[in-house]
Parts: structure tokens; sequence; C-alpha cells
């Protein structure tokens, strides 16, 4: 197992290996983004399509009573993943791309590379249904788009994907500094929006029904149903970490974590909680997404709701730019360091990971293609994506934890401080603990089903360095995860299972 202090760039690891970098290869990038680009990357990846359909998305399985506790859990534990990712940034500085390093480092290559490979499936998976959601506001205006899955709308759809493939390809810094001009665009129609409903707020109907239907279950229940939609829209306050091998100055990652954490916490709970004192949760659970249309039209009238469309529209492209973004990286990164084959660490001239964005954008555009014959919706479609990055968070929290148990990168003099990011790393894998749990075993069984494709490329990588292919250990997991995803191939193939 190559030590994991070393460069992570693959001219480091394939020396460490006693490996030569093929010629001509390119595989590093110039630090270039400032804190003004790693903020917008939080915040342009974190609010995207979800918060234009929270209203109903909470209120479907939850009063308000249990909406208000689950924010509570999930503000508190994305705070507590927040505060880890801050402080790994300036503890562990040689670590880059935490949401795979942050693993590699506490469990192996192994758990590394299925963190890393857990979140890109997550970040192109999100893109087809950020991709159907953008179509699907633009159906307001164009019914030839319909929900998003048409034949035309999934033609346009495809031409905006490679659009931006394009723009990122253009290089990273390019594509950082359009992301930044998105999300601030993003940010106007939201705050228009929390303004209005503020001002329409009836707390009678906020309190009537406030601990929900009896249909609806118990709270416990309830707060279950809002917990992976809550992590959804929150998916995305590590974009800083993510991009750490590209920052400026290092401690930028750590500023641009909490600083995009906090906005991004008071607009969900903010849009989420003032519907529930403009319409009722039973109505708002009926309503089309994206709901805030629906609400807004209420309070100001028709013209609420199309604002709300391009808002949308406008939100989502900003998001998937991001989110291509990051995609990309965290496949390039652990090609850098041998986990995946060397080919995927390719940069073009311009310092695009372009090998790793022509693969994701591939599996998109064929996933994409895949949504005019499944029956799968935007929700289906996120939930999912939300299940494959419950892994990595763990394993973050889990790191933290480690390395605040061991004093990694602590001064003496500094116990107070260790002793805190212990309790910060503990909270935090007690809340991905709790998650995991939350989602039940359906969505981990599809995780594992998509999982378990990965160790192909993780093996092909180890045959490259002439490496075993798998270690005991790594067998004895790699077994357990394909025996999981022939379980759910099996209930698959029943009906048993199903989006």
């Amino acid at each position: 197992m190559a030590t994991l202090t070393h460069s992570s760039s693959a001219a480091g690891q394939r020396r460490a290996a006693g490996q030569a970098v093929p010629a001509g290869r390119s595989v590093s990038s110039p630090r270039s983004l400032g804190l003004g680009a790693l903020v917008a990357l939080v915040v342009g990846s974190t609010v995207g399509g979800g918060i234009f359909s929270l209203p109903q998305n909470m209120a479907s399985g939850a009063g308000a009573g249990a909406v208000l506790i689950g924010w509570l859990i999930s503000g508190a534990g994305m705070m507590m993943l927040a505060l880890v990712y801050q402080t790994l940034a300036a503890r562990q500085p040689a670590l880059d791309n935490g949401v795979y390093a942050y693993a590699r480092a506490s469990a192996g290559d192994l758990v590394g590379f299925n963190s890393a490979w857990g979140y890109w499936l997550s970040a192109w998976i999100g893109n087809v249904g950020y991709l159907v959601i953008f179509f699907a506001a633009l159906g307001q205006f164009f019914p030839i788009f319909g929900e998003g899955n048409t034949a035309a709308a999934i033609i346009a759809a495809s031409a905006l994907l490679w659009t931006l493939h394009g723009l990122v390809l253009g290089g990273i810094r390019n594509a950082a500094l359009m992301n930044t001009v998105t999300t601030v665009a993003k940010l106007l129609p939201l705050a228009l929006f929390v303004g209005l409903v503020a001002l329409a707020f009836k707390v009678d109907t906020f309190q009537a029904g406030f601990w929900g239907a009896p249909k609806l279950g118990s709270v416990l229940d309830q707060v279950k149903s809002t917990m992976l939609i809550t992590v959804w829209v929150f998916i995305g306050i590590e974009g800083a970490s993510v991009y750490s091998a590209r920052a400026a100055r290092r401690s930028d990652v750590g500023k641009a974590t909490l600083g995009g954490f906090g906005l991004v916490l008071v607009l969900l709970m903010a849009v989420s909680l003032l519907s529930l004192g403009v319409m009722g949760q039973a109505d708002l659970a009926a309503l089309k997404n994206p709901s805030m249309g629906a609400v807004l039209e209420k309070v100001v009238g028709p013209w609420g709701s199309k604002l709300i469309s391009i808002g949308l529209m406008v939100s989502v492209g900003g998001a998937l730019l991001a989110w291509i973004l990051l995609a990309a990286q965290t496949l390039h990164t652990p090609a850098t360091d041998g986990l995946l084959p060397l080919a995927l660490a390719d940069e073009n001239p311009r310092g695009s990971p372009s090998r790793a964005l022509w693969v994701t954008n591939g599996l998109t555009q064929l996933f994409l293609l895949l949504t005019l014959w499944s029956n799968a919706t935007y929700q289906a479609l996120i939930m999912l994506a939300t299940s494959m990055i419950l892994v990595p968070y763990l394993f973050s929290g889990a790191y933290a934890l480690q390395s605040a148990w061991r004093g990694t990168g602590y001064a003496a003099g500094e116990r107070g401080t260790q002793v805190r990011d212990i309790a910060v790393g503990a909270l935090a894998t007690a809340y991905c603990l709790w998650l995991l749990y939350a989602a039940g075993p359906k969505y981990l069984l599809f995780s594992a089903l998509l999982y378990a494709p990965g160790l192909l490329f993780f093996m092909r990588a180890r045959h490259e360095q002439r490496r075993p292919l798998l270690t005991r250990s790594e067998a004895v997991a790699a077994g357990l995860l394909v025996a999981a995803a022939c379980v759910a191939g099996y209930l698959l193939s029943t009906g048993a299972l199903s989006l």
C-alpha cells in the first residue's frame, strides 16, 4: 500500500511506486482559485434544483413539526461535516480532494477508491436529474418539453450538456468564473422568494396539523422521510475541499466551506419553513415541482410561478457547471494517485481533466437517453444520488475523528482544540450512520449495484502498476460488495426492487 503522505500528483505517486510517468502526459494544474471562486463552488454546487422543489419534497412525508426537527438534525449534522472539511483542510494539507483522500487515509486504498467512485456516481447521476428538472421548468413556457423527459427535452438537454462540457474543456479557471456569475444570479430570485413569502407568512397556517396527519406515521418516521432530501440539498458543501489542489491559498478551503454552508443553511430552512406558513402540509404535498413556483404564485399571482421557473433554470445551469467540474476532478485525482487507470489522469493544455470529463459526460448522456424509457422520477434520481454519497461522508467524519484522536497535525499545547475536533469528528460520524439508517435497505442495495462495477477499474489500475489486484482484506470487502450487488440485481429482476 502506497504511503498516503506522498504528493497527490501522479508524478509523486508514480515515483513512490518506482514507476515512470509517461512522457507528454500532463498531471498537475496551477493553483489559481481564490476565496470568492471557492465559495461560489460551494454555493453553486449546493444550491441547484433541489431547493426549488423543497416545499413539496419536505411536506410530502412530514408535518411542520417533523420538518423543523429534520432541519435541526440535518443542520447540526451537516455543520459537523463542514467543520470536518475545514479542520482537515488545515491539519492535513498534503491530502487533496477530501472526499476521496480522507477515506483512503483512514481505511486504505479500496475504501478510498470506493469513496471517490461513489461521489463521482452521485455527481453525474444528480446531473441527469438536474437536466430533467431544467427542461421540466422550461416546459412551462414551451409545452414540447413536457416534464423534462420528452424526446425534445432530451435532445435539448444533450445540447446543453455538451455546451457546458466544451466550457470546462476551455479551462478550469474560466469555468469557475462562469460558475461565480451564475451563483450570484441564482441567489437573486431566491432572496426575493424568501422576502415575499415571509411577508405572507401566517402563524395559524404553520401551526395547523403541526405534527402531521396520522397517515404520515410517527414523528420519527416523518423525520426519517426528510433525511435524504435534506442531505441532497446540502450536497456540495465539500466543493472547496474537492478542489483544494487548485486553491490559491490552502486556508481559503476551510473559509469557503463554512461561509458557503452558513449561507446555504439559511436559504434552505427559510424556503422550507416559510412555505408551510403560506400553504398547509397537505396542499404543499400535492403540488407539482418546482413547488416554489406554486407557493409564490399563491402570494403574488401567476408571475410568481414564471419567475421561479426562470430562477430554477439559471440555478440548475450553474449547478450543472459546478457538478461537471466536481465530477471530473473526483475521477481525475484518484487516477493521478494510481487507484484508477492512468489514462483518466490526462489534462489538456489548459489544465482541464479532459479524459475524466469525457467519461463523466458520456455516462451522463447515456442515462439521459434512458430517461425516455424509464419510469424513474426526479425525486427517485436524487434519492439514489444521495445514497451514493453517504459512504464518502461517513469516512470523512471517521478520518477526522481518527486523526484528532491520534493528534496527527496538532502541535503541543493544542489539547483543547484536539478535544473539540474529536467531538466534531464523532458527531459527524454518528450523523452519517444515522443517515445510512434513514436511507433504508432499498437505496443501499441500489448503491451496492452501482459500487460493484468500480472494482474492475480498481483492479485495472493495480494491474497497470504490476501490483496484486486485491489484498486479502480487500478481497473480503470486495466479495461482500459483490454479494450485495447480486442480491440487488436479483430483487430488481423480480420486481421486488425498483426506483
